[in-house]
């Protein structure tokens, strides 16, 4: 009888050999599962943080889901002028179909954030990538607000939007930091 590769694993049965995949890449696909599904819980807690805080700033403020109202109507382009956005009624749906896509775009984040901190554990120069990717979501609302829906900068404040993506992206991070303890951050 021949002698099996190292590499892979073979299953016996009725004297036929099923040869399957290298054990090296079942592996590293198992692996690369926990990392996204690590992800999806951390764009979950970076989602449900950042709701939580708009939810908390617009009760204060007296106008209950005011923010993801007025996030929702730019993006699907509702209300014709987007000049006034604050005399826009609230509308569920709007609230509802922008949390959906929030969520969504969060959980995309938190994957690229966790395939990051994965590579980041074995080639720490990859923990640069993490920073970068921290610094293009935060600036990348207000880049994208001031060149498509200019308006929403008068609308929301802008210290409460920073705040609330400050808090989101220290709950992902809280996520990450107590999965992976020793990884380091260097350029």
């Amino acid at each position: 009888m021949a002698e099996q590769p190292a590499a892979a694993t073979a299953i016996a049965s009725d004297r036929s050999t099923v040869t399957l995949a290298p054990t090296a890449i079942r592996g590293e696909a198992l692996g690369l599962s926990g990392v996204y599904a690590e992800g999806l819980v951390a764009g979950l807690i970076g989602a449900c943080t950042i709701a939580l805080w708009f939810l908390i700033v617009d009760v204060f403020d007296g106008r209950i889901f005011y923010t993801p109202n007025v996030l929702g109507s730019a993006l699907f382009g509702i209300g014709d002028d987007m000049i006034n956005l604050d005399a826009l009624p609230v509308s569920l749906d709007t609230v509802l179909g922008f949390t959906w896509v929030h969520l969504l775009v969060f959980l995309v984040i938190g994957c690229a954030a966790a395939r990051l901190v994965a590579l980041a554990e074995k080639e720490p120069a990859f923990s640069f990538g993490i920073l970068l990717l921290f610094v293009i979501f935060e600036f990348g609302f207000i880049m994208v607000n001031m060149v498509i829906a200019e308006p929403l900068l008068h609308a929301l404040d802008w210290t409460e939007v920073l705040t609330g993506n400050l808090l989101a992206a220290g709950a992902m991070a809280a996520i990450f930091r107590r999965r992976h303890p020793n990884l380091t951050m260097r350029p």
